[in-house]
């Protein structure tokens, strides 16, 4: 039974303790903050609730593995899913509307069709197919196993973008198969619409990034009851059921050396906890920032994803029912003048104090080098989403407005990663779970293979598979 300290609660660092637990070693989570989840929060006031990180949850089997393999409840015992149909609604800056179903490739056909016109439903499912070559080529080395010592290889473009011609140069660019390939600005910002959700800027995205749209739409989206905190809640109570021990309040300051590995753990105050394996799930960059590891002479810092990008979340505390025909996700798309927010308006009791009252949120990505005159910015925002919820303003009783400083303060720093995404000269891969340090490992959305619930959850799921398996471990099978 080896001793672990696991630094940080959110969903990537307890999904390794869980898995860890039940494979009988000894696991402590020391975490600086009040509560665990890392960037799934809450936020309540008035009998109102928000999810103040993701909204919808996407390869939820991701999930349904980890309980499966630490415990005789399944997931659907844990939680309630509920796929979200349709998957979002989008409304383009001419005013156009369209309505595209949960997981069906041929109504997403047809739904474009009719909203845009006779040959841009086609468009969109050759772009899909193309996607779903990159999906296969990057599937296995980007989710399901190690990142490979020599990632180089991984640097390399899979997108099979069409031939460029003799006076055409090739796409590399998300932004680029959108001019080139779909030849409608609405389907373009259609596309464009997946990257800024996970935080790309499509101009500078590689045109890999064609396996974000492929993916909601093949696997689907889901809500989970209560909003994604319950996730974090049955995540949180299945370690404690595998006897994981959390210690709140309490930072890290420090990964202990000896003779080249790491041994344990510096808390602030200057206490020390010994360990055989130390896991981190706090942000890579922080760890650099904080000086909280210190490499021996010849390593140096892993690469770690750097996007650039973070979120302003405005919470929206409504009076009135939500209407009839409403739908649980719109994507208002910008302008120039507005910009483009993604709008949940779940069909919770769980997030409203009564039937009279409705709880909504309001998210957009900004860029992190910005100054950002937040306030100014949220109400472009909720003048936006007043394009997905009538009546909006009269209906307005308060709102909270979240900034990258409120990201920050949650996760440690004000960047938010994306998933890993291959081609972009490596720019856009994670680190490794295997750090520099033996006996250091990092789990979480700053890891492979990146950022998002489900992906967080498969860092885990790889990190443990390391510690329990040994260094012959090849991923899941």
């Amino acid at each position: 039974m080896a001793r672990i300290v696991v630094i940080g609660a959110g969903l990537g660092a307890m999904a390794a303790a869980a898995r860890l637990a039940v494979a009988g070693h000894r696991v402590t989570v020391y975490e600086r903050g009040a509560t665990y989840g890392g960037a799934v929060g809450r936020f309540e006031r008035d009998g109102f609730a928000f999810d103040t990180g993701p909204g919808l949850l996407h390869l939820p089997a991701v999930y349904r593995d980890l309980f499966v393999k630490t415990g005789k409840e399944p997931l659907e015992e844990c939680v309630t899913l509920t796929q979200v149909d349709p998957a979002s609604r989008h409304v383009f800056a001419d005013g156009t509307r369209v309505d595209l179903p949960n997981a069906s490739r041929a109504g997403t056909v047809a739904a474009l069709d009719a909203a845009l016109g006779a040959g841009a439903g086609e468009r969109w499912g050759d772009f899909l197919v193309r996607a779903r070559e990159a999906w296969d080529r990057t599937r296995r080395p980007l989710l399901e196993e190690p990142q490979p010592a020599d990632p180089a290889p991984l640097a390399r473009e899979p997108y099979p973008a069409l031939k460029p011609g003799l006076l055409r140069r090739p796409t590399t660019t998300l932004a680029g198969i959108g001019a080139r390939e779909l030849r409608d600005p609405r389907l373009a910002a259609l596309l464009d619409a997946y990257a800024w959700t996970y935080g790309f800027d499509p101009a500078t995205a590689p045109a890999s990034a064609a396996v974000l749209p492929y993916m909601e739409q093949t696997f689907g989206s889901w809500y989970v009851g209560g909003g994604l905190r319950a996730l974090a809640d049955a995540v949180h109570e299945r370690c404690l059921k595998r006897r994981v021990a959390f210690v709140f309040d309490t930072p890290v300051e420090g990964v202990l050396e000896k003779d080249g590995r790491a041994v344990g753990v510096r808390l602030a105050g200057g206490g020390t906890v010994e360990a055989d394996h130390v896991v981190s799930g706090a942000p890579v960059p922080a760890l650099r920032r904080d000086q909280v590891v210190e490499w021996s002479e010849g390593g140096g810092w892993p690469r770690h994803q750097v996007t650039g990008t973070s979120r302003v979340t405005v919470c929206l505390a409504l009076r009135g029912p939500r209407e009839s025909g409403a739908v649980h996700r719109t994507v208002v798309h910008g302008d120039g003048e507005r910009p483009t927010v993604t709008v949940l308006r779940p069909d919770d009791p769980a997030l409203r104090p009564d039937a009279d009252h409705e709880s909504v949120t309001v998210t957009s990505t900004v860029r992190t080098s910005g100054e950002g005159e937040w306030v100014s910015f949220a109400g472009r925002m909720v003048e936006a989403a007043g394009h997905a919820v009538p009546g909006l303003r009269e209906r307005l009783l308060w709102q909270h407005v979240r900034t990258p400083e409120d990201v920050r303060r949650d996760t440690g720093v004000a960047e938010v990663p994306g998933p890993a995404l291959a081609g972009a000269r490596g720019l856009l891969l994670p680190a490794g779970n295997r750090s520099p340090l033996p006996g250091l490992w990092f789990a979480g959305g700053w890891s492979h293979p990146g950022g998002g619930l489900a992906h967080a959850g498969m860092s885990g799921a790889l990190v443990a598979g390391f510690i329990v398996e040994g260094a012959d471990f090849r991923g899941s099978q």
